[in-house]
């Protein structure tokens, strides 16, 4: 079912290209972004009434308003079971930790006597923050979501799922008790395309309908994807995000029943996603095979699964030894990246490229789904080696503040003048001139 890939013993090993040999699935967002161009273009032009039309065509419900009521929230999170709402307390409770240690100070920095520049870090006044709903109601999305913007000091939140017409088409009841726990009151029945132009041109703001926000954020279908990459310009975005994905690097010390279960836990997401372990054991690589054969038999998702384990995207690479496996994984640049060796937590230490690194045998890419403390909005299809995830950072924006005196002006003005006339351009010359021969 899985394919392998057998890197020992080549020739030139140190220049093949990691990244050609284990290809990620197919996602062409360019030709997402014509199909989805006129439904962004309705939004914009008819708002809400486009909005209708699309929940109707695409989610096969009709609705009477996109902006979900506040009674709804209150009821679903009402009705919320107590376990899952105490799981979703602690995933709160952990994030939000993480999210304040990380949380900048401003810089403030005397260049000279008289002369400072301070970086102040300043929240996005506005934020739409998108979750899916589609193969599966991503309740911990809008954790991973809603908690760094909340303590980024966001100060207005809306959030968009798809509409369910098994729920009479609002959003997911658990992604709305989510919501409701986590103070968000702002929520819209809009998915895919419209509900990122929603976001990026709003409606009927002045009727209480969603005002345009600074920027979007959360992963997306190929459409909501698309979206994003139209849109770009007229609002902020996250990322493009593409499938999901994971990688694992792991030696003969590596247990084969976890080692499968990881790579099923990520192909349950999506037929597109990739699962790729990288071994220098061949005995590991034989025992993953006959676990996958027979976890995958006794999965919820066997179908959607083997589509992605079987896909080009995904794969078993033995490699000649670990170091090789590390120039592998960090040219891969993976979403996810497991590190299962003896040595998990140095070799971890020398990975550059990965959304995410989960070290040793206990920390399952499903523990940083929902409630390590980390963010799992990560970047994909080989992002990682120049992106990062969602944080509080991601909600924030960087203001510099100068500030100078007179004297500071003066001893520094002769560079200003040099540079300026370098430049020909002598009115910038003349800005400084003019204050210096002013009494």
């Amino acid at each position: 079912m899985i394919r392998t890939l057998d890197l020992r013993g080549r020739e030139f090993a140190d220049r093949l290209d990691y990244t050609a040999l284990v290809p990620r699935a197919d996602f062409d967002v360019d030709t997402a972004a014509e199909i989805v161009r006129p439904l962004c273009e309705a939004v914009r032009t008819r708002g809400q009434v486009a909005l209708v039309e699309q929940a109707a065509r695409f989610d096969h419900v009709r609705l009477d308003q996109v902006r979900v009521p506040t009674s709804a929230l209150a009821a679903a999170l009402a009705a919320l079971d107590p376990e899952l709402r105490r799981s979703l307390e602690e995933a709160i409770s952990r994030l939000r930790l993480t999210c304040a240690a990380e949380l900048p100070a401003d810089v403030v920095t005397e260049v000279s006597p008289g002369g400072t520049v301070v970086q102040r870090n300043v929240p996005v006044g506005r934020v739409g923050l998108y979750v899916p709903g589609a193969m599966a109601p991503l309740i911990s999305s809008v954790v991973m979501n809603v908690v760094p913007a909340q303590t980024a000091g966001v100060a207005s939140l809306a959030l968009a799922s798809p509409a369910q017409r098994e729920h009479g088409g609002l959003p997911h009841p658990s992604i709305l008790a989510a919501c409701a726990l986590l103070g968000v009151d702002e929520v819209y029945a809009a998915g895919g395309a419209g509900a990122i132009a929603m976001f990026a041109y709003g409606y009927d703001a002045a009727e209480g309908g969603c005002r345009p926000v600074d920027l979007v954020t959360g992963p997306a279908n190929i459409y909501g994807v698309a979206a994003k990459r139209l849109l770009r310009g007229v609002v902020g975005i996250d990322s493009e995000a593409g499938p999901t994905e994971i990688a694992i690097l792991a030696d003969s010390t590596a247990n084969p029943a976890f080692v499968a279960a990881d790579l099923i836990s990520q192909a349950e997401h999506d037929p597109l996603a990739a699962s790729v372990l990288v071994t220098d054991s061949a005995e590991l690589a034989a025992a993953v095979e006959q676990e996958l054969d027979r976890q995958i038999r006794q999965t919820k998702h066997a179908e959607r699964v083997t589509q992605a384990l079987s896909g080009e995207q995904s794969g078993i690479v033995l490699v000649d030894d670990l170091d090789q496996g590390e120039d592998f994984v960090n040219a891969y640049a993976a979403e996810h990246l497991e590190i299962i060796t003896a040595d998990a937590a140095d070799r971890a230490m020398r990975i550059h490229n990965a959304g995410a690194v989960f070290v040793g045998s206990y920390a399952p890419v499903s523990l940083g789904d929902y409630c390590a403390g980390s963010n799992h909005v990560l970047p994909t299809a080989g992002c990682a080696c120049h992106s990062s995830g969602l944080s509080v950072r991601a909600f924030l924006k960087n203001v510099q503040v100068i500030d100078y005196s007179r004297q500071a002006l003066a001893e520094v003005s002769g560079h200003v003048v040099t540079l300026a006339e370098a430049e020909d351009l002598p009115g910038h010359a003349d800005a400084v001139r003019i204050r210096l021969e002013t009494r």
